[in-house]
């Protein structure tokens, strides 16, 4: 039996410029389709914030896409538009607490949540996650995210959301980044022998980002080469931001439960992810997808995959049966092309 994860025939090469490809993600030979998780209903942001309007619903398309890389690091360019609060009166430093613990955990630090823009209009509202590697910073998201041709989904700029107070929570910064430059997208995207790969990858200058930046991001050393090491049922966390919800004072996502739906270190239906069940939502895509190391001081992560769209059956009757509940994970090991220098 052969356990290779996402890596098998895995290619790249330099980006090229957007071009329109269609394409659905279902297994060969059968009529299942998948649904992409885009966010239409955000809740509503803080006064400081961008608010997200519905957009047309986004389906992923995997079959067929050529492969595009990133030129180079991306500046990130502070917004303003969630500038640290400010108090009348000097407060004495906390003694630390609980919340400095937390601090170490990637599953709220190493997560943001990925607005996403066109000129001044605002499009939607998905997840992603910050991956370490060799000392350069990345932003990892759903490729579709980035862009989709089948719903014409092209944003020309994305935000993110940093802490910049590990003691203050309520202090944060929003960084924008451009999503072309002289004509190229500045994202690193891949296929393999199963076709497009619904992840993206964009690094980030870490001189640009905010003064004080809390990040926790995962690196080379939450991944897990050790396939026979999770069965199916094991419990997963994916935290993330689902139709925009999340902690709107702390600007902390939350965190959905779900368990490993098919045998973990086989690409299923030949493509290269496997399957959660876990009832997700329109805006997790990009989601980090964790299981927890036992027996540690703190919370200690291991990097299964990311969450990228719900699963279901294109023969299903809406109105008799249930949806699978079922989503697809690309393996996380395809960040290791993703990120080579």
């Amino acid at each position: 039996m052969v356990r290779d994860g996402a890596s098998r025939c895995l290619r790249a090469r330099p980006s090229t410029r957007l071009k329109r490809h269609g394409g659905t993600l279902g297994p060969d030979g059968t009529s299942a389709r998948t649904e992409p998780v885009m966010p239409t209903i955000p809740s509503p942001p803080p006064a400081s914030s961008t608010s997200t309007p519905p957009p047309a619903q986004a389906t992923t398309n995997p079959a067929g896409a050529e492969v595009r890389a990133s030129p180079g690091a991306v500046s990130g360019q502070l917004a303003g538009a969630a500038e640290p609060s400010s108090s009348a009166e000097p407060r004495p430093a906390p003694a630390p607490t609980a919340i400095d613990a937390r601090t170490l955990d990637e599953a709220l630090f190493g997560v943001t949540r990925v607005l996403t823009h066109a000129g001044e209009k605002s499009l939607t509202s998905a997840s992603g996650f910050f991956f370490e590697r060799d000392g350069r910073l990345f932003l990892v998201t759903s490729r579709h995210v980035l862009f989709d041709a089948p719903s014409e989904h092209a944003p020309d700029r994305i935000e993110i959301e940093v802490h910049t107070d590990a003691r203050d929570l309520t202090r944060m910064s929003t960084v924008s980044i451009l999503l072309h430059r002289d004509g190229l997208s500045v994202w690193r995207d891949a296929h393999d022998s199963g076709g497009e790969v619904d992840v993206a990858t964009i690094e980030l200058e870490r001189a640009q980002m905010p003064p004080g930046s809390v990040l926790r991001p995962f690196g080379v050393a939450h991944l897990t080469a050790d396939f026979d090491r999770f069965a199916v049922g094991d419990r997963l966390a994916i935290p993330g931001f689902p139709l925009g919800f999340f902690d709107t004072v702390h600007h902390l996502p939350v965190v959905r439960q779900a368990s490993i739906a098919s045998s973990f270190g086989i690409r299923f239906q030949g493509q290269g992810f496997f399957l959660t069940d876990a009832r997700m939502h329109r805006g997790s895509s990009g989601s980090p997808v964790l299981a927890l190391r036992e027996g540690t001081e703190r919370p200690c992560r291991i990097l299964l995959g990311v969450h990228s769209s719900r699963m279901d059956m294109a023969t299903r009757d809406q109105e008799l049966d249930e949806s699978l509940g079922l989503n697809c994970a690309w393996y996380a090991d395809i960040l290791m092309a993703l990120t080579e220098a």
